[in-house]
């Protein structure tokens, strides 16, 4: 019996490749925590990696997303030396780290807790955090039966819950790397020069955010007036048709069943917005498409960049 076959009885109906891709998450969980070990961090067990980080000498974090092969899609300037960059929700920093390696002098953005996400109108903290533990367990899936947590995910608070899906997993890389990327915490709409003690970032990136807000036209026009060159955005674009210019409610109808996901601009929508908030030049440079690896679920993603 081949991986594909175990795996395809783990996830049924699930293609090949996907399995393989969860195959391979469980092969970097392991090999990852057998190196992270002897490092001394007690907890790392408990830790959410949202990114594949390489650290070095062979350790790399098994992310949910790994987006080192995709690189070349997202048109970023291999040489940033002297370049001011702004990471708006920055996660476990698989890109701002990225750019550091390219010489930027890089800020990292996140919020302070739990209680900064974004909730639908009338949904708790409670409900919030619910979500995620699923997802956590969801995870769990994807590991050998010896290295999963049970019921452990279940009874994190809120602050518990923070720290290992988003504080301590970018702090480890951070350490290990031995960065000197810049982390503040703020929600994206509060971004701003002097909170940030700065407002003419070069590049400001922002992958996978807007649809976790309420409001994206806000959260947007927060990020754009720190950027005094170019923004580059990497998200869905909901296929739909071309010119008419659409935002897209991908909440469902029910509180605490919409995994943070909320609104969907299409392509002409979010360059309308862009145009507006004063990008004299927007365009689509790109994609890029893979698996959220603990899951097998497919994703594809468009790259805008949009210069002054």
């Amino acid at each position: 019996m081949g991986i594909e076959d175990t795996m395809e009885g783990q996830y049924p109906g699930i293609p090949p490749e996907a399995s393989s891709s969860v195959a391979e998450f469980r092969r970097l969980a392991a090999h990852f925590r057998e190196l992270a070990r002897p490092l001394g961090y007690a907890d790392l067990n408990k830790y959410w990696w949202y990114h594949t980080v390489d650290l070095g000498n062979g350790l790399i974090t098994p992310g949910c997303y790994d987006y080192r092969q995709n690189m070349p899609a997202f048109k970023f300037q291999t040489d940033m030396r002297g370049m001011n960059v702004l990471d708006v929700g920055s996660a476990t920093g698989f890109f701002a780290f990225e750019f550091e390696k390219r010489g930027a002098n890089v800020i990292s953005t996140e919020i302070s807790s739990f209680d900064d996400w974004d909730r639908f109108p009338g949904e708790t903290l409670d409900q919030t955090l619910d979500k995620f533990r699923r997802d956590f367990d969801n995870m769990e899936r994807g590991l050998p039966a010896e290295e999963r947590r049970g019921p452990l995910a279940r009874t994190f608070t809120a602050g518990e819950a923070y720290y290992y899906a988003l504080d301590g997993p970018f702090r480890f890389c951070h350490t290990i790397l031995q960065s000197t990327v810049r982390r503040e915490y703020s929600t994206v709409y509060d971004l701003s020069k002097k909170k940030l003690e700065r407002g003419d970032f070069d590049l400001v990136f922002m992958g996978d955010v807007l649809l976790h807000t309420l409001y994206p036209l806000k959260a947007l026009a927060a990020a754009a007036e720190l950027c005094s060159g170019t923004m580059i955005i990497a998200q869905e674009l909901p296929d739909v048709s071309e010119p008419q210019s659409v935002m897209l409610y991908i909440g469902g109808d029910r509180l605490s069943e919409d995994n943070g996901v909320w609104w969907l601009p299409n392509r002409t929508c979010l360059e309308q917005m862009l145009r507006k908030l004063g990008f004299r030049d927007v365009s689509l440079v790109g994609e890029h498409s893979g698996f959220m690896r603990p899951f097998g679920i497919s994703y594809r993603r468009q790259i805008i960049h949009a210069v002054r």
